[in-house]
């Protein structure tokens, strides 16, 4: 035979009233847990994305010297054929030439960015109509 449950559900006594009384305590508890348990997730992600972001940084830095080598490399590869200076302005030309497309890309990005939103201008034309003025359709 199995052995009687001494568990509080089976033998709990409490009136209804005493149930639907501790409900906000319960709920508030258990509320207070979940939002304990969402710091912990976020603390948690926050923390590696951190070292991520920060090992990303450093992969950046190293990226910096490469690049100076292989421009170096490129000028060095062009002196095998034309006189050294040559070779220097042709890829300064080219690198100055990327910076430009990169600048003109860059700028149209802000043009795009700093046009105003749709649901301002929707906001704006709501507050129009309900004060009366401003152009709206008046049916």
């Amino acid at each position: 035979m199995a052995a009687p449950l001494n568990d509080d559900r089976v033998n709990d006594d409490r009136s209804l009233f005493t149930l639907v009384g501790e409900l906000p305590d319960r709920v508030s508890d258990l509320v207070r847990a979940e939002i304990d348990q969402l710091k912990a997730e976020i603390g948690y992600k926050v923390k590696h994305f951190g070292i991520g972001a920060g090992l990303i940084a450093g992969a950046a830095f190293v990226g910096i010297f490469l690049l100076g080598t292989l421009i170096a490399t490129g000028i060095l590869a062009l002196s095998l054929v034309m006189p050294g200076w040559a070779a220097a302005l042709i890829v300064s030309g080219v690198l100055l030439l990327i910076i430009a497309i990169l600048v003109g890309i860059a700028m149209l990005n802000f043009k795009r960015g700093s046009e105003p939103l749709e649901s301002i201008e929707s906001l704006r034309r709501d507050l129009d109509m309900v004060k009366g003025t401003g152009e709206y359709d008046r049916d």
